[in-house]
């Protein structure tokens, strides 16, 4: 089994990136640390602050925060991050190359019942046009990501990994180090496993109520083959699954919210998933379109999402171009 480093290098990995993605894991290692900690290290339950979402912020989300942005705007390597729980980006050295999104805990309401949750991330570099700190720098698509993943924190830690080139898995060993578990993962092209919350069934718009009936038909419906569903509500641990072992994952726009267009966030969340699982062979979409081409507007952006098995995901988007929308794309 290799070192993560000693694979990254080993596959003509950028150095600084490679640096970067070390540092990174410094700090996954740590929060990894505090959630086998649980109930005994005082992490469980609620703060009274809520997020820039108007989330209710868990204790750990602040404590994944500023692990974080303590150990990366420590690094000369990175000019600026970008957080879930943080408003606006926070900048770091002026001269560095790197920018860092991230969802420092996703999937938190899973906490106090130890169900899998994880971090997120995504890296940019710095667009060459001198532009001064400001949020701008962030507004990048998703095509110009250099790297993203995310450590699931399961039975054990997992880090998925893409440079562009592939996704790769490690483990998180006893020694501290992440070691090769997988190489070259695929996204099997077809499935019989979806991923949605159907108690938002009756706010989707109605190609994506057709195509979920559809699916609950089984055998006897227009889809001829049974389907099984799953829902964990944490991405992170749903697109693992995806990975694994195919499936698609969707959080639909829903009617309940016109300013927000789905429950993910496009930059932290939506862009690195995406680059996974193409890297892996798959498919993630809006339903329309591609969410890699998508161009920021705003760093807490949210985002449709539909992921997983390209033949599932074509069939989805399907449903969505013969069906007429409802909202304005």
């Amino acid at each position: 089994m290799q070192l993560l480093s000693a694979y990254l290098k080993n596959h003509d990995t950028d150095n600084e990136l490679v640096e970067l993605i070390d540092i990174l894991m410094v700090a996954c290692k740590e929060i990894a640390l505090q959630l086998r900690e649980g109930a005994l290290a005082g992490i469980h339950g609620t703060t009274s602050d809520t997020n820039v979402q108007g989330e209710t912020q868990k204790k750990l989300d602040v404590i994944s925060n500023d692990i974080l942005k303590e150990v990366l705007l420590d690094n000369r390597l990175v000019r600026g991050v970008a957080s879930e729980e943080e408003d606006e980006p926070v900048f770091g050295n002026p001269e560095g190359r790197f920018l860092v999104t991230f969802d420092p805990l996703d999937g938190s309401s899973n906490i106090d019942v130890n169900v899998s949750v994880g971090t997120i991330f995504s890296i940019l570099e710095v667009p060459e046009t001198g532009t001064p700190d400001s949020v701008d720098l962030f507004l990048q698509p998703g095509r110009k990501q250099v790297a993203a993943g995310y450590v699931l924190y399961g039975p054990s830690a997992v880090l998925a990994l893409t440079t562009g080139h592939g996704v790769n898995m490690f483990t998180l060993a006893h020694t501290g180090d992440f070691l090769l578990t997988r190489e070259q993962v695929s996204v099997p092209e077809t499935t019989k496993e979806f991923a949605i919350n159907m108690s938002n069934q009756r706010h989707w718009e109605p190609a994506m109520r057709n195509y979920v009936d559809d699916l609950l038909a089984g055998a006897e419906g227009p889809r001829g083959k049974n389907y099984n569903m799953r829902w964990i509500a944490s991405m992170v641990a749903e697109v693992h699954r995806v990975l694994t072992r195919g499936g698609i994952f969707t959080y639909p726009w829903d009617s309940r919210d016109p300013k927000k267009p789905g429950k993910l966030r496009l930059m932290y969340e939506g862009n690195p998933m995406s680059m996974l699982i193409e890297q892996a062979g798959g498919l993630s979409t809006t339903c329309y379109q591609n969410i890699m081409d998508i161009q920021p507007a705003h760093i807490h952006q949210r985002v449709a999402v539909a992921l997983g098995s390209r033949e599932e995901v074509e069939t989805a988007m399907q449903y969505h171009q013969d069906t007429p929308s409802i909202i304005q794309q």
